[in-house]
């Protein structure tokens, strides 16, 4: 009974909440550094909203998921929803949803897409402790005017150097998408960093 119950629970109106949602997240990316809300928690599951609703909204059958956490039933429930398939290492995953940012994979772990096909890059939904309490980062780059300080909680230590790397790396590279409960803030491959704490 608690299954039937965690699988019936998705976007209340599949198109236009998916619609919605998607708009979203393109606005998130084109606007790094920008939080965007992005719904109510989904009734059965662990995740924070915004990430369930990512999830609802951009995969698909084509799109394998690797998670950091195996949670049997978040992966019954986005496949009974988009038939997303399992990715079982990082580096196989389109999407990677990432439960405690602390102890994340490496970047580099992930596909960063080729030069011919840079858009066959993974991205990453890493769900924090806040977007707004962690050290000072600023943020310059496409989507930005000037430059936009970002203070998300949580990472590993080097997490901005391993960015930089990324960066570095660009047409190729993972883009990231922070989650907080149902808040949203998007970082593209194309965004620069700068510490502006020691962090």
């Amino acid at each position: 009974m608690t299954t039937a119950i965690q699988l019936s629970a998705g976007f209340a109106d599949p198109v236009h909440d998916a619609q919605d949602a998607f708009r979203r997240v393109l606005d998130a990316l084109s606007r790094p550094g920008r939080p965007f809300a992005l719904g109510q928690s989904v009734k059965g599951q662990a995740m924070g909203a915004a990430t369930a609703h990512l999830l609802l909204a951009l995969t698909d059958d084509d799109t394998p998921v690797w998670w950091q956490r195996s949670d049997e039933a978040a992966l019954g429930w986005l496949r009974f929803h988009t038939s997303a398939p399992l990715a079982t290492t990082p580096e196989a995953a389109a999407f990677a949803v990432i439960a405690d940012a602390s102890t994340m994979p490496a970047l580099h772990a992930f596909a960063p897409g080729s030069l011919e096909s840079p858009e066959d890059s993974a991205t990453l939904f890493v769900e924090v402790t806040s977007l707004d309490e962690g050290p000072a980062v600023e943020w310059r780059g496409p989507g930005i005017r000037d430059t936009q300080t970002v203070r998300i909680a949580g990472l590993p230590d080097d997490f901005w150097a391993q960015w930089q790397t990324n960066h570095g790396s660009f047409p190729q590279g993972v883009d990231i998408v922070f989650t907080c409960a149902d808040q949203a803030v998007g970082l593209p491959r194309t965004t620069r960093v700068r510490r502006l704490e020691g962090v």
